[in-house]
């Protein structure tokens, strides 16, 4: 079985980007991006509507962190580190099948900019180098084709479509599977 070990914390240098922890310091840069309409779009779930969802938000990444059962990322620019950008981690770490589920979000002010592109491809090999993973896997809306594009420019390959399969604001709801193996 998968073991993880996220103490000290991994940050993560790219080209361009710090992917760091996050912080209640960074509450208020949560909730601009957690209750803007354009990046909740295809996230099902409840935007936030105060500092203390942003807060809340944040203890959830880091009791998850704490507990060793998911990892998330701050993005920030190297050149501005104390600015959150967006997010990126693996969320659902499942062990047993060394696989995990990859999440992300980003200001609308660094869409087309290959910000996205950039993270996923640092913690794709800090989750097979370091972590140990044998896949990743990546639930997303089908009508998201941004994310879509990302995903498959990343070597992402998509693995299924699910109808109706999950339940949110009254309606049933379709998801795409994306894939990636470590080899």
């Amino acid at each position: 079985m998968l073991e993880t070990n996220f103490t000290p914390f991994p940050e993560i240098n790219t080209e361009r980007l710090l992917l760091r922890k996050m912080t209640n310091d960074d509450a208020p840069a949560v909730l601009k991006l957690r209750s803007d309409e354009r990046v909740m779009q295809y996230i099902d779930r409840e935007m936030a509507c105060n500092i203390a969802d942003a807060e809340t938000y944040i203890n959830r990444i880091n009791t998850s962190l704490d507990t060793n059962e998911g990892i998330t990322w701050g993005i920030a620019l190297k050149k501005s580190p104390h600015i959150l950008i967006g997010s990126i981690g693996y969320w659902r770490i499942i062990k047993e099948h060394y696989r995990a589920e990859i999440g992300y979000m980003l200001s609308p002010d660094y869409w087309k900019k290959g910000i996205m592109k950039e993270a996923i491809m640092a913690i794709i090999e800090v989750g097979f180098k370091s972590i140990q993973m044998h896949s990743i896997e990546a639930h997303i809306n089908p009508q998201n084709e941004a994310s879509s594009q990302i995903l498959l420019s990343a070597g992402f390959v998509k693995e299924a479509y699910f109808q109706e399969n999950f339940f949110y604001k009254g309606k049933f709801r379709d998801t795409e599977i994306y894939s990636l193996l470590k080899n």
